[in-house]
């Protein structure tokens, strides 16, 4: 079987429309709904740990998908786990029309975490099984581009719409399209990757000596169970250890953007189409950042990148109640989605360097059980802040100062995982 980019340029484009899809789902919940939650959907105002629900529903839903999606996709297959993902996402524009309370909101948000479990993470999952090990940063920041381009599309988009045809409807026809085109193209495009992954165990074995070798963690199982797999990423070896904890943290900053940034903005008096193009601000710059970040890892090293990825981006979120006006706020989103950048792409990529072909959907899929785990986790934690400050000025703080703990945490229990430039003796 033939790898890389250019050998598979067909199946790459597939998979990277299909991560601007899924990106496009989540990013229709994220500007309209939150800003919208006190006068639409009957949020009371000041009910901070009410408003983060959602967001605490679909970080442990997600979380526990993307656990389990890597699993089933090495017993299953890597095609047959992305169309389930959108088989579930099917009802979530229609629950969001009709919805009655916010309850229905956080039953709409628990299916989006199923879908956003299985299917982000099978891109991501497909592209890895048949790209290069020297093209994994470039592959994971295609990919986050990608996804978090539409993420960004879909904010401003979902704000024009909700402006022009009310937001329930807005959404209903934005998502049912979306949603709809994403599934018809897994079932009828889409190849199943799981040969190449095999093929590379194959290669790996022939080669013996002469290929170079990543620096892999050291006593595993050839075929290790769900718990061993568990405690290899999650404390027994520090490297591992050290890139889901950083991946937890910093989705305490998306979390924060999806449930704060919009209420925020909106109490400062800033229209909805507005809303969109601050926060559209952040996805942009991270989205169009990663194209050349996880590139820049490919040559000079993930470590480095991720560690100052999480200060750089902390301090964007520090910013960002610092001033006033839409070009301040959108200076701190750039800030912030910079920072993004360059630690998004370059964690999965660490994983991916020390993940063996065995069982590399596994490990990607704990990594991100722990990473979106942080939704959960980050929610509860701005939720408890803004309301022990009464105001949500103070989540802002609470998650600058977290980015920064975890950031030095990275930096010294990490090490560089590229194999060209950290390989096993």
């Amino acid at each position: 079987m033939h790898f890389g980019i250019r050998a598979n340029l067909g199946q790459f484009l597939q998979q990277l429309l299909q991560v601007l899809l899924v990106g496009m789902t989540i990013g229709m919940m994220r500007n309209v709904v939150p800003a919208l939650a006190e006068s639409e959907f009957g949020v009371p105002r000041g009910s901070f740990m009410l408003l983060v629900a959602f967001v605490v529903a679909f970080g442990f839903v997600k979380g526990a998908m993307n656990f389990l999606a890597g699993r089933l996709a090495e017993d299953m297959g890597r095609k047959r786990v992305l169309l389930l993902g959108w088989l579930v996402a099917l009802p979530i524009p229609a629950l969001i029309y009709f919805a009655q309370s916010w309850s229905w909101v956080v039953v709409a948000t628990v299916l989006l975490g199923i879908n956003q479990g299985l299917t982000w993470s099978m891109t991501q999952t497909s592209k890895l099984d048949f790209t290069r090990a020297d093209q994994r940063g470039l592959v994971i920041g295609l990919n986050e581009f990608s996804g978090y381009l539409g993420v960004a599309i879909a904010g401003v988009a979902t704000g024009y719409l909700a402006t022009l045809l009310g937001p329930r409807e807005g959404l209903l026809w934005f998502g049912g399209a979306v949603i709809g085109v994403a599934t018809l193209l897994s079932w009828l495009s889409v190849a199943e990757t799981l040969p190449w992954a095999r093929d590379e165990v194959k290669r790996h074995a022939s080669a013996g000596s002469q290929v170079m070798r990543p620096r892999y963690p050291t006593a595993v199982s050839e075929r290790p169970s769900t718990a061993e797999m568990f405690a290899l990423m999650s404390w027994r070896d520090r490297r591992m250890a050290a890139l889901c904890q950083a991946g937890l943290v910093e989705k305490f900053v998306d979390a924060l953007v999806w449930a704060f940034w919009p209420a925020f903005l909106h109490q400062q008096g800033v229209s909805l189409p507005g809303i969109g193009w601050i926060v559209g601000v952040y996805g942009f710059t991270w989205g169009a950042a990663q194209f050349f970040t996880g590139r820049l890892s490919d040559r000079w090293g993930r470590h480095l990148l991720n560690a100052w990825g999480m200060w750089i981006c902390g301090a964007g979120v520090a910013l960002m109640p610092l001033g006033s006006g839409s070009l301040w706020w959108s200076a701190s989103a750039a800030v912030a989605g910079l920072g993004m950048a360059m630690l998004y792409p370059n964690l999965s990529a660490a994983v991916a360097d020390i993940a063996h072909p065995n069982w590399r959907a596994s490990a990607i899929g704990i990594y991100r059980f722990w990473r979106d785990l942080g939704y959960g986790i980050g929610a509860l934690g701005l939720g408890a802040a803004a309301a022990l400050g009464g105001q949500l000025e103070s989540a802002f703080w609470f998650v600058a100062v977290a980015m920064l703990l975890s950031g030095a945490v990275l930096f010294r229990w990490g090490e560089e995982t590229h194999p060209r430039l950290n390989p096993a003796t």
